[in-house]
Parts: C-alpha cells; structure tokens; sequence
C-alpha cells in the first residue's frame, strides 16, 4: 500500500509559479531523492509534504494513520530541556501512551477491574508491544549513538549548550526516533563525520519507511537512493533508478538536447537566408510560406538557468622543494585531554594527501598550524631534506589567512617547511572575507587579490558573481556564495601548496564537481579535509587518517584506506567473535563404520557455515546497531551454540 500519493501539486511564491504538475508515489522502503538546482522548490516541496506549507493545488494522500516526520535545517525551537527529552519528544504517540497505560494502572490499583477498564488496558499494551514495547526509549536514543554523540552525560545537557551543528544532529535524531512511516530529509549529511555517514546509510536503507531526500553528497546519494525527481524550470521528472542511472539518463538527455538544438538552428537558418533572398520577385509567395514556417517554429530551448554553471582551474604553479613539509613528535591536546601524541605528517612535492578523522579529532587545529594561521610551539630543532639542505623550522603564512586565536587546543612538536612553499588555505568558516574595510564582493576581491576592479569583476564571473552579483554586501551572502568567493580569491593567489578544509560545504552538485575537476588538474601539492567521498576517492593520492591519538598513511588514496580499515575490522569482528562463543570440543576420532561419526562431520560443517554468518554479522555491528541486526546476531549466536550442544551429545 502507497504511503504517499501526489497528484499534480502546484506551488506559487509571491505570486510567481515555483512549480507545476508534480506527480509521484512513495511505496514503503521507497527512497526518493531531490533533485535541482538551489531555488527550484526541494526544501519547499519537503515542507509541503510535512503540512508546514500550503498546497496551491493539487492533491496529497496518506496512507491512513501514516506518520510523517521532517529533519531541516531550522535549530530546535525548544532550547531549555534535555537531548534525552528532545529525541523522545520525536514519538509523541508512545509517550501518549505510556501515559494512558499509567493512567489505567492507577485506576486499578484503585480497585477498577471493570471490563472496559482491563480491554483498554491489553490494547494498550498491545499497542506499546507493536511499538517496540518498553524498550522503544532505548531504540531511539540508540540513533544518537550512530550520530556521533558516544558519551552518555551527553543526553543530561540542555540544549542551548550545544552547537549548531550537534543540534542539527540531534534533529535528525530525533525523526528517526519516531519510527515514521514518511521521512523527509533535507541535507541530512551536513555536520556528519564519516563514521557517522556510513552508520546513517545502513540505517535508512534498513528502514521500512518511505523516505524523501535532499542532499549534496554524491556518494551518500547513490548509497540511498532508489529514485530520483529531477526539479527542473518548474516542472517534474521522475526517474525509477539510482542516482548514478539517472545522473546518466541526465547526460544523455541533454546531449540530444544539444543536438535537436544544432538541427533546429540550422534549418531555421537555413530558412531566413531563403526569406532574406526571396522575400521580393518571382519567388516572394515561397518566401512567405517559409517565414510562415520560421513564425511557427516551437524553439527549442535550454533553461536559461542551466547556463550558469562553476568552472574553473589552477593555473601551473611555481615549483616547490620536494619536501614541502614535515611534522613529527606531534602533540595536540585541550585541557588534559590529549588529542595526537608522536604524530607524524610529511606532505611532498605534487602529493595530493586528504586527512580523515572523527568529528572533534582535531583535523582542522592540525591543518590550521600546518598553514600558518593557528600559533605552534616548535621546539627549535634544525630539519634537513633529503639533499641535506636546511628546511625552515617554521611555516609561511598562509595567503590572506589571519592567525587563529580561538583559545582552542594546542599543538607542539617539530615542523618544518620546505623551499619556495606558498600556502592557500581556504578555512570552512569564512569569517575573514572582509578584509579590513570591504563591504562587498568586488571590494573582497579587489583587495585580497591586488586585482584591478576590471579583472577581479572578470574573475568574479568565473565564480557566477556575473554583473549586480559583484555588488552583493558580504553581509548578506549565502553559505554558498561566500565559499565561491573563497575559492575565486584561492585560484588567483598563485599557491603552490592548497590546503582545504571542507571546501564543498554549502557547494551544490554541479559546483562540486566544477571543484573536482580543478583539484584534480591541480599541478602542486594538496592537502584536503572534507567528508565528501567523491571528492577524496577522485582527487585523493594518499590518505592520512587521525584516530586514536595517532596519525596513520594509507598510500593509494580513498579505497585503499577503505580496503585497510574493512580488514582490520573483519580481524577485530572475528577476534570479538573466538572469544565470546564456548569452547570447541575436540574432533572425536571418525570410525569408518560408525553412522555418528559421519554425522559429527556434517556438524562441524554446520558449525563452520554458522560461525562465519555469526562473524559477519559482528562485522556489521561495529560499523553500528539496529533492532533488526541485534535480532540476527542473536539468532546466529543461538544457533552455534545449538550445534555445538548438538555436537557434543553425537560426538560424546
């Protein structure tokens, strides 16, 4: 049965249509992204379907009692109770119920044993069973786990202590807790940490809900998706399929686009140079059928919107030493707690590297000192490369950057620099774009760059600041807009060395990949924090990877760190795995002619195939829990020790 039917919805913002004629069904464990460009109505449309929104026509329908629950990017409005409060809060049924079955107990203990008293007593019960029964509070605040908040203090804090960012984490908490029958997810990635992602991907995909996505990350969205509806000047596509099928189905359609263009416009030219010819003399009534046919002619067209799209490049940078800089006896901590202790980072000449990490590892103080803009207490020491030349015991600044002076953690140990390094550091808080007096984009731009109005108003283009763009106050610029205008100021700077931290973050897809393709052709060395996978698996040379107070290298870029780290997973899943299950019997001596015998035989085989599903399942543990896993391990682990009871009485 369809959870959700839309028939021809219609949206008008101040009067202007937004969008006409969507039309869709959601089916259980559907999972529909949306697709568009910033402004075509996905946020809108989600709003619409969560009843936050008016409808200006057409007609929405829900499957009886479906529950609808909507993650945004708004903070909570409720900011004096507790996380624990807050995620229950997203069941408001169970909670109402709780309450009823409280309220009936009370009656009985009062002497109540009417019979309507006991029946809505067992349908309550029954209901809170179906639910999840008394566990449901313990399932939900299980989806904080995967998110990222591990410390259990953590669900005693109000919520006007936290971030901006943990709090939108805490929203998307608190949807799923909720067990809804529509999710509606609008950039449910933003503020996760890799980890997290991936727990965030096993869970949607593990739900029974229909669930409606928009977001920015290319690999989460194949990850998810099982359908896509393309938003596109004011009307709807939908397409059945993954978002790597679509995104090819995409690519074909506009290149016949492209050429029903090219044919359209040739025989269109081909009929204004008869009309021009012909339009006096013996051929004039032929000429005006012909301008007859170009008066009727239904042009094809492109949205004019599609034409405005990212694209730039790095142009050759000057060459560096070969060793741009090397980082060793390391040590960050906040307080006393210790962050990296004998860290090692080395980064050389042309090496694209991407640093990794949880949330809170400290990747971002690390690359800010590796950049100049955080203070750092060397200790003094004379480095020397390979030739034996002396490297500089401490970085250059890097370009346009003021130092940090958060009073954050502190860093120590031995850097040094190589020769004729020139950083570019783009920060992902883009705090410092007013450079002293500017107010607007050209004026950033002009001064951070030492460009002429003329050509700063001609690089500002590339980054689509196209004419009054270039006027904008950078007050009033969106996330997205002040991230192109880092990266205009970052290609003109002429750096040799880039070091990124999160670079994609408030970036659509099609500037994402505009990015991609620059870094990618990017001739000098690259260092990049970002929890982009597309981004790390295309640009991405080696990967360095902060956890656990240490830094490791994977060389061979994203899949080979993901390669390493399923191993070294599996090992632990499986060592977790010889330790918790009983002692194996010894194999009993095999008689030819005893029937037991072949019997224990095909026991250690059952044995065997059990234990490895029993070990796989630990694998997807630790990646992270559902109620659905937690079912199958014990299932599994029962069935072990099941044959081997079984084995025991047939060998013994």
């Amino acid at each position: 049965m369809a959870v959700l039917i839309a028939s021809d919805l219609r949206k008008d913002l101040q009067g202007d249509p937004l969008f006409r004629g969507i039309s869709f069904k959601l089916e259980p464990r559907d999972r529909m992204t949306l697709s568009g460009r910033n402004g075509a109505g996905k946020t809108t449309l989600l709003r619409m379907l969560a009843g936050e929104e008016s409808i200006d026509g057409g007609e929405l329908v829900f499957a009886k009692g479906a529950k609808v629950k909507l993650h945004d990017q708004r903070p909570p409005r409720e900011r004096d109770i507790t996380l624990r409060d807050y995620i229950l809060s997203g069941a408001p049924e169970l909670l109402a119920l709780e309450e009823r079955l409280a309220g009936l107990e009370l009656r009985m203990a009062d002497g109540d044993y009417a019979e309507a008293t006991l029946n809505a007593y067992a349908d309550a019960q029954a209901e809170l069973e179906a639910a999840g029964g008394y566990t449901w509070r313990e399932e939900a605040l299980a989806t904080l786990n995967g998110l990222g908040f591990n410390a259990p203090e953590l669900l005693e804090r109000r919520l006007d202590t936290f971030s901006g960012g943990e709090l939108t984490r805490a929203s998307l908490a608190r949807a799923l807790a909720g067990k809804p029958d529509l999710l509606l997810l609008d950039e449910p990635t933003n503020h996760l940490d890799i980890a997290s992602l991936e727990w965030l991907e096993s869970h949607l995909v593990s739900l029974d809900a229909a669930i409606v996505i928009v977001a920015h990350d290319r690999w989460f969205l194949e990850s998810v998706a099982t359908s896509v509806l393309e938003l596109e000047a004011g009307r709807a596509k939908f397409f059945p399929g993954t978002w790597h099928q679509w995104r090819k189905e995409k690519a074909a359609r506009e290149l016949a686009l492209g050429r029903a263009i090219e044919r359209q416009q040739a025989e269109i030219d081909k009929l204004e140079r008869f009309v021009a010819r012909f339009s006096a003399g013996t051929r004039a009534r032929q000429a005006q059928s012909r301008a007859k046919r170009l008066a009727g002619i239904d042009r094809v067209t492109r949205d004019p919107r599609e034409r405005e799209s990212l694209a730039f490049a790095f142009k050759p940078p000057e060459r560096s030493g070969r060793i741009v800089f090397e980082f060793s006896d390391g040590r960050m901590a906040i307080g006393e707690r210790t962050l990296l202790d004998q860290g090692e980072l080395w980064l050389e000449r042309g090496e694209h590297v991407t640093l990794v990490g949880p949330n809170g590892a400290g990747k971002t103080t690390l690359i800010e000192t590796l950049a100049g803009a955080r203070p750092f207490a060397d200790d003094g020491s004379e480095a020397r490369d390979a030739t034996g030349m002396a490297l500089k015991a401490a970085p250059p600044a890097a370009v346009g950057t003021p130092a940090a002076t958060d009073g954050g953690p502190q860093v120590t140990g031995r850097l040094s620099t190589g020769h004729n390094v020139k950083i570019g550091f783009l920060s992902q808080h883009a705090d410092s774009l007013g450079a002293g007096s500017a107010r607007t984009v050209i004026e950033a731009a002009v001064k951070r760059t030492g460009l002429p109005p003329g050509q700063a108003r001609a690089l500002l283009g590339r980054f689509l600041f196209s004419g009054e763009d270039a006027e904008k106050p950078l007050e009033g610029l969106s996330g997205g807009e002040r991230q192109r205008l880092q990266l205009a100021i970052l290609v003109q700077s002429g750096a040799n060395v880039l070091i990124l931290d999160e670079p994609t973050n408030h970036l659509d897809i099609d500037s994402r990949e505009a990015l991609e393709d620059a870094l990618a052709g990017f001739q000098g060395s690259l260092l990049l924090i970002s929890h982009d996978r597309a981004l790390l698996d295309a640009v991405g040379t080696r990967t360095i990877a902060l956890e656990d107070q240490t830094l490791r290298s994977y060389v061979g870029g994203w899949p080979e760190y993901l390669r390493v780290r399923a191993e070294r997973e599996a090992e632990a899943a499986e060592a977790k795995a010889k330790k918790a299950r009983p002692a194996r019997a010894p194999t009993p001596a095999r008689p030819p002619a005893r029937p037991a015998a072949a019997q224990a035989s095909r026991l250690e085989a059952q044995i065997a195939a059990a234990e490895a599903e029993l070990a796989a399942i630990e694998a997807e543990l630790v990646k992270g829990w559902s109620v659905e896993l937690g079912d199958r391990y014990e299932a599994a682990k029962a069935k072990v020790e099941g044959l081997y009871a079984k084995y025991e009485r047939v060998a013994g």
